[in-house]
This record gives C-alpha cells, structure tokens and sequence, in this order.
C-alpha cells in the first residue's frame, strides 16, 4: 500500500502535490510553519516540525508511511538531514524534489559563496545599499555589519527586524523582472545577497540585477549526497511508480 509524505513549501512541492492528488494517490502534504499563510493544497495538509529525527520516526510509523519526498526548499537542511536519516532507520524509501541551481551569464557579475560566514565576509566595508534576498531566518547576522543599509523582501510582516538601517516590502513571488528593475532602482541598490534557490520564481532579482550591471552575492546551496535527486515532478511520479512496483 502507497502512502505518501510530501515534505513542502516550495512552488515545486505544490505542482507535486497536484499531481499526486490527481493520480488519486494516498498522500499528505506537510508545511514547516515558518510561513503564517501557507498557500492550500489538494492534499490533506499538517503544519509544524516533527520533533527532530526520533519524532519523524514516530510519524513514518504511526501513519504507515511507504514513501517520502523532500520537496523543501534547497536551503532547509535541518528538515533534509533529518527525513534522511527517519528514512534510513525505517527502510523508506527517500527522494528530493529539488530545481537546479542558477547557473551566471557572461554578463552576470556573480560572486560564489560556501555559506553565511563568507558571504558576511564578502561584503563591503564601506556604506552599500543592498538588497538582501534571504528570508528572515537569518536576518540577525547582518546586524556585525550596520554600516549597510537593508532592502528585504518578506513573505510574512515581522513584528520586529533586527537590522537598524532597513526597509522591508512584503511579498510573495513569482516575480517579475519588470516590478524588480523598478525596485532596485527606487530604493538606488548596490548590490545583492541570495541564495542560489534556483527556478523561476524568484530569479527576476537576477536578470534585474544583469541588466543593471549589479553584482551579487550567491550563497551556495548545501550539498545532498544521501538519497537521489530529481529535477522535475514527472521524474517523481516515475520514481513512484517503479517503486510500488517493486515492492518498496
């Protein structure tokens, strides 16, 4: 019996989720709660963590779960570690959902970095004005460097920003690369910091940035070699099939 575990939150997860719904297939579709409106899914939904690894365990086994998905966003490797590890104690089968990373022009003037650390070591010592495309998890690091002043782009309105010098519009993407060019331009950016995430959604800033001759600062994802990766939902449903196929 096919029973699934959809770990979401990305545009992906959301086109998985309709497929899943749509082959009629037994599945649940679980947020991590860092959004305060999660958009609604055609499948039966659960909001919050699982209690780190023994509490994902506990889950896999109370609900006979035979499959589970990471489809969280590149950059969630608590989440990711963790399914990987419940799926190595319970036998289940594991596979990540995960859109490739972007990949700069010859006009791109992109800076690589590993990881928080040395992009905070990369940025400037002088005052910049810079668009800080990050999310909100990891916001305070920012606050070593106060010379800077901050542009984010938030999901959901904070009740506080641990920045002093900062303006935060409140959004959800796709975006378009019209309506960034107009933002960079309004609030006289210098530069920007992102996560490689990748896909279309959120890549506006980039191709703004391009035409603008803006340079960027691009965390690098963490890097996954305990389960495959697949790049697209019809990769996904294959998966599945073979795998109910053979009996996992």
């Amino acid at each position: 019996m096919t029973r699934i575990l959809l770990l979401g939150g990305t545009t992906e997860a959301g086109l998985l989720a309709h497929a899943l719904a749509e082959a009629g297939l037994d599945a649940v579709y679980s947020y991590a709660g860092r959004t305060g409106a999660p958009l609604p899914q055609p499948l039966p939904q659960r909001i919050g963590g699982f209690g780190g690894i023994e509490g994902l365990v506990g889950y896999l086994q109370a609900e006979a779960i035979s499959h589970v998905i990471d489809a969280t966003h590149p950059f969630a490797a608590g989440i990711s570690r963790n399914a990987a590890q419940a799926c190595t104690t319970t036998g289940i089968p594991l596979v990540t959902l995960q859109r490739p990373p972007w990949q700069a022009g010859p006009q791109d003037r992109w800076t690589h970095v590993a990881d928080l650390d040395a992009c905070l070591a990369a940025l400037p010592t002088r005052p910049a004005r810079i668009f800080l495309a990050i999310g909100r998890q990891t916001l305070a690091a920012f606050a070593a460097h106060p010379q800077h002043f901050y542009l984010l782009r938030l999901v959901d309105a904070p009740a506080a920003l641990p920045l002093p010098q900062c303006n935060a519009v409140i959004a959800r993407g796709p975006f378009a690369v019209e309506g960034d060019l107009d933002l960079l331009k309004t609030h006289r950016i210098d530069l920007i910091v992102a996560k490689n995430s990748g896909g279309d959604g959120a890549s506006a800033k980039l191709t703004a940035a391009r035409s603008l001759g803006l340079p960027v600062i691009l965390i690098d994802r963490p890097v996954q070699t305990d389960r495959p990766v697949l790049g697209s939902v019809a990769e996904v449903m294959a998966w599945l099939g073979h795998a109910a196929l053979r009996g996992v």
